[in-house]
């Protein structure tokens, strides 16, 4: 039996240095490892100053009544006045904040200047609707202008918001505004998705019939899409109609440090959402710091696009609050990668000249199944940097995406982080780290981050456990949202003292930290725990596959056993000589006790709208159970296709 927390299977020896240019006049060098390291509080603090406070912080962490913690407790200020205000009255109101592209081709280009307006008239419109500073606005938008603006208002009165991913239906929906007992809910007719206009605003009249609901007393509906909708009068506001009226000033009023922001609902692997609840003023000077020292973002050439969704995480930290803290100028598109055809992500790069791209290594995957030379026809050549985000991105993902889309010669900063970290926490940097391909590497400056065995001690290099933190940072979550004693009993039980991630991690030789994805994704074969990450690392290594998932299922004699299904890459066949090929090998890239027991080639996987494999819809499949709830899919009928495939699938010894 295998006493290690996580087995170490995968070893990567490439190896690739910053570029001479970008790391001569990178924002960050060395030196901020060192300065963190002398003085973690002072470096913060120094941190803190990038900001415009209306009362500058003397106090910077308090750690007396841990794991509350209160960073800046005794400075004020306004979050929206430092992603807007402050850069018109440097005299940049005439940079562009947002080339907002919709899928069906529309653009808009929003000024700095016009962002203060739009965002003043969404303050004041809020006003009228009766919200006040520490009233919750529920906000359920698609990728359009509206959201940033409407993110900002809330921030500008000291309304916390909780943004509900578009793709969520009407009882996730109406689970959160009852958590948050929320007052006013921000939608709109619908999106474009798909090339199809997408319904929003009947999952909010559905959402708004659950018990609890009764507090919302105003829906404020932005026209988009220009659908009919049903329409409750008294209650349901035209944003145009409200909102196009308000003056075009507002005066920001600043609030305490430790002001709740927003509240946003991670679901995790089961039971009722959590509301992870994040503050102002560490939240926001970890965002703005991290965004400008891992995307070395240069405001006055710049043009940064993030491509997710403002309803999770890295939307709100790096495409609202971090960004237009630091001045950038940046993309917002509505709609997906391939429509109207796949390579509609590049010519967006080409049409605005995009610098910094950041994305997830499922949607790298998926333009690597769609073939090397849909990038290939459009001038990327505006890119210098390149951002992985959402999960361990294997390691010909990130050749591929170096490759493909930064021509060999832009680094890629594979970013690890939380919802409940708020800001990114470990990642190369540009101009310092010499990258090895797959791995996040090491804590940035000023953060604590180690990997630990199952008693809590620290696990020696080229071992395998869990990824822990190992002091308090100013993005940290606060609290779970009405819940403390549930905050501690997650966040902080496992290993006392510490916050535990949830994720399986590795150190290398170097001590560079390998992400090994979530301990619930741990296959237990044969008394080794197996990480799901390095099975489809394996798997995506062979040239015949563009992605893999793989999950661990119950088995007799092995306790769990290795279960792959594949999609393959275009050109590649599929015949049972190459299930054989693919089982030896990923047996010779991590050894035999790695190797699957039945490996499935399918055309798509199950995944979320935020890309998300959800593998415990594959569970189900493997260990022959009724399917759980389909309802959050993309497309729920990839499950049919592939439980109709599943006969043939077997191959084993």
């Amino acid at each position: 039996m295998s006493k290690e927390s996580l087995a170490n299977l995968m070893t990567e020896e490439r190896r690739f240095a910053p570029p001479t240019e970008l790391a001569a006049h990178a924002n960050i060098t060395a030196a901020a490892y060192e300065a963190a390291d002398a003085d973690r509080l002072a470096f913060w603090a120094e941190q803190a100053r990038r900001l415009s406070w209306e009362q500058e912080p003397t106090q910077t962490l308090d750690w007396s009544n841990p794991p509350f913690a209160t960073w800046f407790a005794d400075g004020r200020l306004n979050v929206a006045y430092n992603c807007v205000d402050r850069h018109v009255e440097a005299g940049h109101g005439d940079r562009v904040a947002i080339h907002f592209e919709g899928e069906p081709g529309d653009s808009r280009a929003i000024t700095y200047a016009e962002l203060q307006r739009e965002v003043s008239r969404a303050a004041h419109a809020l006003t009228e609707l009766g919200v006040e500073a520490g009233d919750r606005v529920a906000i359920y938008l698609p990728m359009i202008p509206e959201a940033v603006f409407a993110m900002l208002a809330c921030a500008r009165i000291g309304a916390p918001h909780s943004v509900v991913f578009g793709g969520f239906s009407a009882e996730a929906l109406a689970t959160r505004i009852v958590d948050a007992d929320a007052r006013v809910v921000i939608t709109s007719d619908g999106g474009w998705r798909r090339g199809a206009p997408a319904a929003l605003k009947p999952a909010v009249d559905e959402a708004l019939t659950r018990p609890g609901t009764e507090a919302v007393r105003s829906v404020l509906v932005v026209r988009r899409t220009g659908q009919e909708v049903p329409w409750h009068e008294g209650r349901d506001v035209w944003w145009h109609e409200l909102v196009d009226r308000q003056p075009e000033q507002h005066t920001p009023q600043a609030f305490d440090a430790e002001h709740p922001l927003f509240i946003l609902y991670t679901s995790g692997t089961t039971g009722k959402p959590k509301g992870i609840l994040h503050t102002t003023g560490g939240y926001l000077t970890q965002v703005a710091y991290t965004h400008h020292a891992v995307f070395d973002l240069k405001p006055e050439s710049d043009v940064y696009w993030c491509t997710a969704d403002v309803g999770w995480v890295t939307g709100h930290s790096y495409i609202v609050y971090g960004p237009l803290a630091n001045g950038a100028t940046e993309v917002l598109y509505e709609g997906t990668p391939n429509t109207p055809h796949n390579g509609r992500w590049w010519e967006i790069v080409q049409k605005y000249g995009v610098t910094l791209l950041y994305t997830a290594p499922t949607a790298i995957r998926t333009c690597m199944k769609w073939g090397d030379d849909v990038p290939a026809g459009f001038d990327l050549g505006s890119l210098r940097l390149l951002g992985s985000v959402g999960e361990p991105i294997n390691p010909e993902a990130w050749i591929w995406y170096r490759k493909h889309i930064g021509g060999d010669r832009v680094p890629v900063v594979d970013t690890w982080w939380q919802t409940e970290t708020g800001g990114i926490m470990i990642s190369p940097l540009p101009g310092v780290t010499h990258a090895k391909p797959g791995s996040a590497q090491v804590p940035l400056p000023g953060i604590s981050a180690t990997v630990v065995d199952d008693d809590g001690n620290e696990v020696a290099n080229g071992s395998g456990g869990y990824l822990a933190l190992t002091e308090p940072w100013p993005s940290m979550l606060r609290t779970i949202w009405g819940d403390d004693q549930r905050y501690l009993d997650t966040y902080w039980s496992r290993f006392p003292g510490r916050y535990f991630a949830g994720d399986g991690a590795k150190k290398d030789a170097d001590g560079d930290i390998w992400l090994l994805g979530r301990v619930d994704d741990v296959m237990l074969v044969s008394g080794h725990n197996i990480s799901t990450t390095e099975v489809e690392s394996a798997l995506v290594s062979h040239p015949a596959i563009a992605e893999a998932a793989v999950v661990g299922a119950t088995d007799p004699q092995t306790t769990q056993a290795i279960v792959a299904f594949v999609i393959l890459r275009g050109g590649a066949a599929e015949n049972p000589g190459l299930v054989d090929a693919l089982r030896a090998h990923v047996a010779k890239e991590l050894g035999p006790i790695a190797k699957p027991k039945r490996i499935l080639p399918v055309d798509e996987l199950p995944k979320t709208r935020s890309g998300k494999i959800m593998r415990r819809l594959l569970r189900d499949v493997a260990e022959n159970r009724e399917l759980g709830d389909v309802t959050t899919l993309t497309d729920s009928t990839v499950m049919d296709l592939i439980q109709a495939k599943l006969p043939t699938a077997a191959s084993e010894d």
